[in-house]
């Protein structure tokens, strides 16, 4: 998790350097464009089952988000310090934990919401709104949080049937063809360093992911997931490095409050994790058919986050009860 923690800021840098002349739009479509170059030899490999879906109509909307998230990501990362934009990003737990109540009917207990307004009071300790020199692209940071929340809860919903190659890849090829428009508008014809640095960005994006992945499949997530944090170590020593930014104290303080509202929720949705997990077993056991497509929804996400702990493995068994 820790070389996940590097990579990630070592993309959010070279996308900072790369910004100096070309715009977030185009640097989003090179991201997606060499994205999509790095999965296809796994698609040749699977075949035409790999995408086959039903749902090609959330797939759309769900790369249009993450076209729309990127390119307020991208922008932040140009316009703000590395520390301030990657610490604004931390957010997006606390806008998934609200919009999964909201469009996927998940219950939440009194300490999740403290934990959410916790964090939000610590974006406006960042962002001091009506304070000399209050930076509105910190705004654009916060949308970029809220949009990948959105695509974060579709991905929930078409991971239900939908399989994580067949998600990649229609993400892939939508969103390199959405991105291209706004693209174009803005375009400037990359110089030969320019080029590598953007397929750099795919690359490390493609690597961190990786080693997200493997992190969470070899320990415990409750271990794994407060390591990300260090991105805030590495983004403000790569942004005092390269381009000489140091966060301020109201960065400082406003990001270890959103640091604690993100580890207080992830901590409390992992407590219940085990015991959902006891419960839909039980419950696929008696009859299987009575599990909804939510439930098996809410299951996957445990069990992405619960990684491979005894209770993950037990319902991996109800999991393929219900499907």
């Amino acid at each position: 998790m820790l070389l996940a923690a590097v990579t990630f800021s070592a993309m959010g840098a070279t996308v900072k350097f790369v910004g100096a002349r070309l715009d977030s739009f185009e640097i989003a479509f090179f991201r997606c464009l060499f994205g999509f170059i790095v999965i296809l030899p796994a698609l040749a490999m699977a075949g035409p089952p790999a995408i086959a879906t039903r749902r090609l109509g959330r797939h759309v909307v769900r790369a249009g988000l993450g076209v729309a998230a990127m390119s307020c990501g991208f922008y932040a990362v140009v316009h703000m310090p590395l520390a301030d934009a990657s610490a604004l990003s931390f957010t997006n737990p606390l806008f998934v934990t609200v919009l999964a109540v909201m469009l996927l009917g998940e219950t939440m207990q009194p300490a999740r919401w403290l934990a959410v307004a916790l964090g939000l009071a610590g974006v406006v300790v960042m962002v001091r709104p009506g304070a000399e020199g209050f930076d509105s692209t910190a705004l654009v940071a916060l949308l970029g949080a809220l949009l990948v929340a959105l695509v974060k809860v579709l991905v929930k919903q078409l991971s239900v049937t939908e399989r994580p190659l067949t998600i990649l890849f229609y993400f892939g090829l939508v969103s390199t063809a959405l991105a291209l428009v706004p693209a174009l508008l803005v375009w400037k014809t990359p110089t030969m360093t320019e080029l590598a640095l953007l397929a750099a960005i795919g690359g490390l994006g493609a690597t961190a992911q990786n080693f997200t992945i493997r992190a969470f499949a070899a320990g415990e997530a409750t271990a794994v997931a407060p390591i990300d944090y260090t991105r805030l170590i590495f983004a403000t020593a790569f942004g005092w490095l390269i381009f000489g930014d140091l966060p301020g104290p109201w960065t400082l303080v406003g990001a270890g409050v959103i640091v604690v509202s993100t580890v207080v929720i992830g901590r409390a949705e992992r407590r219940a994790a085990p015991a959902y997990a006891v419960a839909l077993t039980a419950a696929s056991s008696a009859r299987p058919s009575a599990i909804s497509a939510a439930t098996v929804s809410n299951l996957r996400s445990d069990l992405y986050q619960d990684g491979a702990s005894p209770s993950a493995t037990a319902a991996k068994s109800a999991l393929n009860k219900a499907e």
